[in-house]
């Protein structure tokens, strides 16, 4: 059985439900259509008695997702229309249902994974990384703040290592990413048509053995002491400050990671730590969801969102221009207006699937 939208596809062979992304020329970057075929037709499978598990990869060889669509995006906040809004709210509802989905799903998470691809696929079950992984959440380089549920991700991730992924945007391979707690599993990219086959007829749990790695160690372990340090600092100003410390004291990486941060929205830069920080006290995804959706209708409304896509993806003179200039600039004040309540405009989801309630019910 195969049902077709032009832009992603579903098919159930044999017992597996299996989800393609179907937008290779633009890497798999989601749209609203898109977004809302996978959470309809996740819902059907969840209580389908005849679909064990789900999988879900990217057509073509570049990746299973580089994100959302941006360039929809800066038309959308040009435009000062309500899709950029109303995507991300059947989005964040599409990332909470895989979160608690009721049945093994399996995210192939080859080539690019980036931002709204991090949201499908590292909820997941089962997150699959290859040699040719190259995962992260890049949205302070676009003057935005790591938004489907990859706040609450990074801020559970060892020690402070996943402060400085969301800050620097850095894109991290597959020893990275299992190491972060966006994947589990490294695989070899060629055995993949084996391991698709596998699985249409045999339960997850049985085959992945077969197919899994030894996982390397990871860059940001290695790293991990003056990471701690530096990233335990109550604000930016402050963690740049220690790793310029580190920095006279010959440590390269550290130094490099200073010229990082120094390209990014010194607002997304504020935001996005306090959004790690506020994230790390809240119990649930759904719960850091609705603060990233609080935070994510701000930043429509900011300078530094749209000019980052224009340097970025637009005009591609990747020379934003970013108000206010300095981390200096940007003040507490400021940042604590990303956080104020939205009133009816609140994005409300419940602690636990409604698609799993109404299995069990």
């Amino acid at each position: 059985m195969l049902m077709s939208e032009s832009e992603i596809l579903f098919e159930v062979r044999g017992t597996l439900g299996l989800v393609t992304l179907n937008r290779p020329r633009a890497v798999n970057a989601l749209t609203g259509s898109m977004v809302d075929a996978m959470l309809q037709t996740l819902t059907t499978w969840a209580s389908d008695p005849a679909i064990a598990q789900v999988l879900v990869h990217g057509a073509g060889d570049r990746g299973l997702c580089a994100g959302g669509d941006i360039v929809a995006i800066h038309r959308d906040i040009s435009a000062g229309g309500r899709q950029t809004a109303d995507f991300w709210d059947t989005e964040y509802r599409l990332n909470a249902l895989i979160n608690s989905y009721p049945k093994p799903y399996i995210a192939y998470m080859d080539g690019l994974v980036l931002g709204g691809g991090v949201g499908i696929s590292a909820h997941g079950s089962h997150r699959i990384v290859t040699e040719r992984t190259r995962s992260g959440m890049p949205e302070t380089t676009l003057g935005f703040c790591p938004d489907v549920g990859g706040t609450y991700l990074l801020s559970r991730s060892p020690g402070h290592s996943g402060i400085h992924a969301a800050l620097t945007g850095d894109h991290l391979g597959g020893a990275e990413a299992i190491y972060l707690g966006l994947a589990d599993y490294l695989v070899d990219s060629a055995r993949f048509p084996q391991l698709l086959e596998r699985l249409q007829d045999h339960p997850v749990e049985q085959v992945l053995p077969r197919f899994v790695l030894p996982q390397p160690v990871a860059n940001l372990e290695t790293w991990a002491e003056w990471i701690d340090v530096a990233y335990a600092r109550p604000t930016v100003l402050e963690i740049i400050a220690t790793l310029h410390e580190f920095g006279l004291s010959g440590n390269g990486q550290a130094q490099k990671t200073i010229e990082t941060l120094a390209k990014k929205s010194p607002t997304a830069l504020a935001v996005t730590l306090e959004s790690l920080h506020r994230a790390g006290n809240l119990e649930s995804l759904e719960a850091v969801l609705e603060q990233e959706y609080r935070v994510g209708l701000r930043f429509l409304e900011s300078d530094d969102f749209p000019e980052g896509i224009r340097a970025q993806v637009i005009d591609k003179d990747y020379a934003p221009v970013w108000n206010p200039a300095t981390l200096h600039d940007v003040t507490p004040e400021s940042v604590a207006a990303f956080f104020a309540p939205l009133g009816e405009h609140e994005l409300r989801l419940t602690p636990s699937s409604s698609v799993t309630q109404t299995i069990e019910s």
